[in-house]
C-alpha cells in the first residue's frame, strides 16, 4: 500500500479483496483502509485503477443492495458515489470503514483529544483491534449510561437469576472497572447495573445444580459444572445520594413552591398516590436505587407517568447521573468556588436568559429559583468550556431544578449534554441536526402516506428542531412536558423520535389537507395547545394555560394516551438501530454544513477575484485540505485549533505560516527557484493583514488572484511589497533619498502632486532592492526567454543606479551652495551603490526580509565596486559562458563612473515603486512575461495531485 500510494508514514489498518464498480464494469482489486485514507488499487489487462480519498471528505457511508449488486458498500465523496462489492467479510469491512470515518470526525471536526493510554491516542499506531475496543467501550457506556471513564473489561454469556419471576434470564454479563452490568437477550428487556462499591459479599463456587436463589448469579459452562457468582448488595441505599454541598439548595424547587399535601383528598391527588403505591410495590419486588432490575414493567410504569415525589430520584437513576455524582463527591461545590463571580461571554449570555426560563412558574419569579439556575448553568459552562452555554439549556435546566436538588440537576445536565444528547448544545447544534435526519428517515419508513404527499421533508426538520432541543418542553405545557422527559431519561432519544412520529400520525389527515408550510405549522401548534395532563396534581398557578384551554370545541388530547400510543405503534424501533442511523447521518450533516460554509465563502470572495466558479471551488478545497493534511500524521496538532466553526464563515478555516508556505509553493505560477521559501514567508507576512499569524481564504485567494489574473503593474507591485521592511511603510515623496525641503512652497507643491496618486507605495532600500532583483532572477529562471529577461533586469538596475548617483551628485552640489548653520558631521566613507551579478553567483540569505531589524552583513550593506556597476550604455556585454554551459549576463564596467570612494556619499539609498515600474515598462520582454496568461486549471490540477505528496514528505 505504501509503495503504490507513496505514503511512507501512513498506518495501514487492514485491507480486503473486493470489486470496485465503474459504471457497470467491475474492477477486481484490493481496498486499503488506513488511518486517514480510503484507497483502492486494481491492475488488470493493462487497465490501472487507483483511488485515494481522505476520510474527512466522506459524506455518505452505507450498505446498499440492488438488482445488479446483491450487496455492496456505497461511499460518497464530494458528491460522487463509489461502490465496493464482492467482499468476503462485508459487515466487518463496513464497520471498520464507519469507525475510521468517525475517528476522522472526532479528530478534525470535534478536535477531541485522547489520553496517552487510549488505544486511539496516536494516529500513527492505530490497529483494527484498537478501533474495535473503542467502539465496544462506546456502545457499553451508551447502553448502560455509565461515566465516560468506564471501559469494558470482560463480557460473558450468563444466566441471571430473577427472584421476582423465579427464572434464569439468558443474557450477557459485562464488567468494567467500577460496575457489574447485565443485559438480557431473550426478549425480556431486563437489565441491571451493580456498582462494585456497593457489593458487600461476593461468593464464587462450583455446583452441578441450577437451583441457587441469590440476588445475582452468573453461570458459565466449565466442563460438566457451572460457575456461580453470588453478589450481596449493601442495604444502605441512602449512600447513593450523598455529596451535597452546603452552599447550594438541597431541595427541589417543586417541594419548596408546591409541597406535597398528604391529607389532600382531591381526585387527582388520589391518582397520584396510586402511582406512588405502584412504584413502591415495584421497588419491593425489583429493588430500588442502583441495583434495581429494569424490565418491561418498569417501562409500563414510566409510560403511565412518574409520581411528582419520585421524579427526581428516577431521573437520576435512569440517566446514569447518579453514578457520576457518586464518583465525584464535592465536585459541584468546588466548581462553584472556582467560577462564581468570574466574567465571561457565557456568563453574560446566561444572565440574559435567566428570566426567560419558565417565567410563568412561581419558582422562577423569585430569587431562589433564579439563583439556583444561575449557579447550575455557570458551573457547567466552567466545566465544559467547549460547549459553554447554549440557548435551550436554560429551559431544560429549569425543569430539572423543579424536581431535582441543585447538585443533582447539575449532574442531570451533564448526562444530557455529554452522553444522551451529544453535540446538541454547541454553535452548530450538529447533534440536533443529526437526529432530525434520523427523524426524516423514520418518517419515510413509517409514514409513507405523508411522505408521498410532501416530497420535501425538510419542513419537518425545521419544525421539529425545538422538539429535540428542549424535549418538547417549549411546545407543551410544563405539566405534560415532564411526562415526555420521564420517557426520555429511560429510553433516550428513541422516546423523542417515537413521540414525534405519533404527533405526525395523529395529525395525518389535517397535514394531508395543507397546501403550504404555514398551514402545517398552524395545525401542529393547535394540536400542541390541545394537549393536557388530566392526572397532573399541580395547582392552576403552576400549570401553563394554553390559548385554547377554554375552547370546548377543540378536542383535548391527554399526554399519557399520546405517549402510550407512541410506544404501541413505534416501540419496535430499537436503540441500536437509532445509534447506527445517527452514525450514518452524522457524516452527511457535517459535510452539508461544510458545503454551506464553502458556498457562503465563495459567494463573498467571487466578487473580488477573477477566478471562475469551478476554479474557486477547487482552490477552496485545496485550502481546506491543506489545513487537515498538516494534521494527518501528528498527535494533537496545534494547527487543529486554526479551525473554529463558531467564527464567521471567512475565518472558520485559516492557515498558519507553515501551512500557507506549502500551499503557496504548490500554486505560485512561476518555476521554483532558490528563494521560494523566503518568497512564501514574505507573501504570508503581506497577506496577514491583522497580524494574528493566520491567513484566511479570502486573504489567500486575493493574493493568488494578483499573481494569476492581474496586470503587469499589479503583479510588480505585489512583488515590490514583499520586499518592503515590515513596520516601515513610510511614504517616500521624493526620488533622491535624503532631500531636504528648505522651501515651504516647494514642499506643498510636491505634496499636491503626490496626493493625486490613489495608492501610495513605500520605497525599498539597498538590501531590499537587491532581494527584489534576485526574486526577479528566480522568477525568470528556467523560462524560454531567460537570457533576454536577465539582460532586461540588468539594464533596468544599471539605469536606476545611475539615476541614484546623479541624484546624489545634485544633492551634494545643492548642499554645498546652501549655507550651513549647524556643525558638519564626521565625513563617512564613500562607495558606489552596487548589485549582485546574477542569480547563479549570488543567493538571498534564508529568511531575508523577515527580520529587518537585524544588521546586514558588510557584503550586503557595502558591496564592492567590482561586483557590478552601472554602465555608460544601456546594453550589457556579451554573456559569458559558465562551466556548465549556461549563460549569465555580466554587466560592463562603466568608463565614465568614478571608481574612487569619494564619488558618492555613502547612505542607505532607495528606489520608489514608480521608478522601478517606469524603468521596467521600457522592457517589452519583461512586460510580456508578466502579462502572459496563466494556465490556472493546469496549476490547480498539479497542486491537487501533489498536495498530499508534498505534505507527506515534509
Amino acid at each position: 500500500m505504501r509503495s503504490v500510494f507513496k505514503k511512507k508514514r501512513e498506518k495501514l489498518v487492514t485491507y480486503f479483496s473486493c470489486s470496485y464498480w465503474r459504471g457497470r464494469v467491475p474492477n477486481q482489486g484490493w481496498i486499503y483502509l488506513s488511518t486517514n485514507f480510503l484507497c483502492f488499487y486494481s491492475y488488470m489487462l493493462g487497465n490501472e485503477v487507483k483511488l485515494m480519498y481522505p476520510w474527512d471528505e466522506v459524506s455518505r457511508l452505507e450498505r446498499t443492495s440492488s438488482v445488479l449488486l446483491a450487496e455492496s458498500i456505497r461511499v460518497c465523496v464530494r458528491g460522487e458515489d463509489h461502490y465496493f462489492s464482492m467482499l468476503l467479510r462485508l459487515q466487518q469491512t463496513y464497520l471498520i470503514m464507519q469507525q475510521l470515518a468517525e475517528y476522522a470526525i472526532v479528530r478534525f471536526f470535534d478536535k477531541e483529544t485522547f489520553n496517552a493510554e487510549h488505544p486511539l491516542a496516536n494516529p500513527l499506531h492505530i490497529m483494527q483491534k484498537a478501533l474495535e475496543i473503542h467502539a465496544r467501550n462506546q456502545s457499553f457506556r451508551s447502553f448502560f449510561r455509565l461515566p465516560q471513564e468506564e471501559n469494558l473489561c470482560e463480557v460473558h454469556e450468563s444466566f441471571l437469576w430473577v427472584p421476582f419471576s423465579h427464572v434464569n434470564t439468558l443474557g450477557k454479563i459485562c464488567v468494567s472497572e467500577n460496575y457489574l452490568c447485565f443485559a438480557s437477550q431473550d426478549g425480556s428487556q431486563c437489565h441491571l447495573i451493580i456498582p462494585l462499591w456497593e457489593v458487600r459479599i461476593l461468593l464464587i463456587f462450583l455446583q452441578a445444580t441450577k437451583n441457587v436463589m441469590v440476588k445475582t448469579s452468573a453461570l458459565e459452562k466449565k466442563g460438566d459444572t457451572r460457575l456461580y457468582v453470588c453478589v450481596f448488595l449493601s442495604e444502605d441505599e441512602e449512600g447513593v445520594m450523598v455529596g451535597q454541598s452546603q452552599a447550594v439548595s438541597t431541595e427541589a424547587l417543586m417541594n419548596v413552591f408546591h409541597p406535597h399535601d398528604a391529607e389532600n383528598l382531591d381526585p387527582k391527588m388520589l391518582k397520584e398516590r396510586m402511582k406512588e403505591q405502584s412504584w413502591q410495590i415495584h421497588f419491593a419486588e425489583y429493588g430500588r436505587g442502583s441495583g434495581m432490575f429494569c424490565t418491561k414493567k418498569t417501562r409500563d410504569l414510566i409510560v403511565r407517568g412518574v409520581p411528582e415525589t419520585l421524579r427526581g430520584e428516577l431521573w437520576m437513576l435512569f440517566s446514569g447521573a447518579v453514578h457520576d455524582m457518586t464518583s465525584h463527591p464535592g465536585y459541584y461545590g468546588r466548581l462553584l468556588e472556582e467560577c462564581m463571580g468570574s466574567s465571561s461571554l457565557a456568563c453574560d449570555e446566561i444572565e440574559r436568559d435567566l428570566h426567560r426560563s419558565l417565567p410563568e412558574h412561581p419558582a422562577f419569579q423569585s430569587d431562589t429559583g433564579i439563583s439556583a439556575l444561575r449557579r447550575v448553568l455557570t458551573a457547567y459552562a466552567h466545566r465544559n468550556p467547549k460547549i459553554g452555554y447554549c440557548q435551550a439549556m436554560n429551559i431544560l435546566t429549569s425543569v430539572l431544578l423543579l424536581y431535582a436538588k441543585e447538585e443533582e440537576a447539575f449532574w442531570l445536565l451533564v448526562a444530557v449534554c455529554e452522553r444522551m444528547l451529544p453535540d446538541y448544545f454547541n454553535r452548530r447544534i450538529i447533534g440536533a441536526l443529526v437526529d432530525q435526519a434520523v427523524f426524516e428517515e423514520l418518517i419515510r419508513e413509517h409514514l409513507t402516506q405523508l411522505t408521498e404527499h410532501m416530497t420535501d421533508l425538510s419542513f419537518f426538520s425545521s419544525v421539529s428542531l425545538s422538539w429535540f432541543l428542549t424535549l418538547f418542553i417549549s411546545v407543551l405545557p410544563i405539566e405534560s412536558a415532564v411526562n415526555v422527559v420521564d420517557c426520555f431519561f429511560y429510553d433516550g432519544i428513541k422516546a423523542i423520535l417515537q413521540l414525534g412520529l405519533a404527533v405526525l400520525d395523529y395529525n395525518m389527515d389535517n397535514l394531508l389537507c395543507c397546501h403550504d408550510d404555514a398551514e402545517a405549522v398552524t395545525v401542529l401548534n393547535r394540536f400542541f395547545d390541545s394537549v393536557t395532563n388530566k392526572d397532573s396534581p399541580l395547582p392552576a398557578t403552576v400549570q401553563q394555560a394554553s390559548a385554547t384551554a377554554n375552547d370546548k370545541s377543540i378536542q383535548k388530547v391527554d399526554i399519557s394516551d399520546l405517549i402510550k400510543e407512541s410506544y404501541e405503534k413505534y416501540g419496535n424501533i430499537r436503540t441500536e438501530e437509532v445509534e447506527n442511523m445517527r452514525k450514518r447521518n452524522k457524516l452527511y450533516v457535517i459535510q452539508t454544513l461544510e458545503d454551506t460554509t464553502k458556498q457562503n465563502v465563495l459567494r463573498v470572495v467571487a466578487q473580488d477575484v477573477k477566478f471562475s466558479a469551478a476554479q474557486l471551488d477547487e482552490l477552496y478545497m485545496l485550502f481546506k485540505r491543506q489545513h487537515f493534511v498538516s494534521c494527518y500524521w501528528s498527535v494533537c496538532s496545534p494547527a487543529l485549533q486554526n479551525h473554529d466553526p463558531s467564527l464567521p464563515y471567512l475565518d472558520q478555516y485559516q492557515l498558519d505560516q507553515s501551512q500557507f508556505s506549502s500551499l503557496f509553493n504548490l500554486l505560485q505560477p512561476w518555476t521554483t527557484h532558490t528563494h521560494v521559501r523566503s518568497l512564501a514567508r514574505s507573501a504570508f507576512r503581506l497577506l496577514d493583514a491583522n497580524g494574528d499569524g493566520l491567513v484566511n481564504f479570502k486573504e489567500f485567494i486575493c493574493g493568488l488572484d494578483i499573481l494569476y489574473n492581474r496586470s503587469f503593474t499589479e503583479k510588480l507591485k505585489f512583488l515590490f511589497k514583499l520586499h518592503i521592511q515590515p513596520g516601515k511603510f513610510i511614504c517616500n515623496r521624493h526620488f533622491a533619498h535624503g532631500n531636504i525641503y528648505s522651501d515651504l512652497m516647494s514642499f506643498l507643491t510636491i505634496e499636491i502632486q503626490f496626493s493625486l496618486i490613489k495608492e501610495t507605495v513605500s520605497t525599498v532600500f539597498q538590501v531590499q532592492f537587491i532581494g527584489l532583483t534576485k526574486t526577479l532572477y528566480g522568477v525568470f529562471h528556467g523560462t524560454e526567454e531567460e537570457e533576454s529577461l536577465y539582460r532586461a533586469v540588468a539594464r533596468v538596475t544599471s539605469l536606476l543606479l545611475r539615476m541614484e548617483e546623479v541624484g546624489r551628485k545634485l544633492q551634494e552640489s545643492s548642499l554645498q551652495k546652501t549655507p550651513q548653520t549647524t556643525p558638519t558631521s564626521t565625513p563617512q566613507p564613500e562607495t558606489s551603490p552596487t548589485l549582485p551579478t546574477s542569480p547563479e553567483n549570488e543567493t538571498l540569505a534564508e529568511g531575508e526580509g523577515d527580520q529587518p531589524e537585524s544588521p546586514a552583513s558588510p557584503q550586503e550593506t557595502a558591496p564592492s565596486h567590482s561586483d557590478i556597476t552601472p554602465t555608460s550604455t544601456s546594453r550589457p556585454s556579451t554573456p559569458t559562458s559558465s562551466p556548465t554551459g549556461t549563460s549569465s549576463p555580466v554587466l560592463d564596467t562603466p568608463t565614465d563612473t568614478p571608481s574612487s570612494p569619494s564619488a558618492v556619499r555613502d547612505g542607505n539609498w532607495s528606489f520608489s515603486f514608480e521608478q522601478i515600474l517606469a524603468s521596467l515598462l521600457n522592457e517589452p520582454s519583461v512586460v510580456r512575461f508578466f502579462e502572459r496568461a496563466v494556465d490556472t486549471d493546469s496549476l490547480i490540477a498539479h497542486a491537487c495531485k501533489n498536495q498530499l505528496k508534498v505534505a507527506h514528505f515534509k
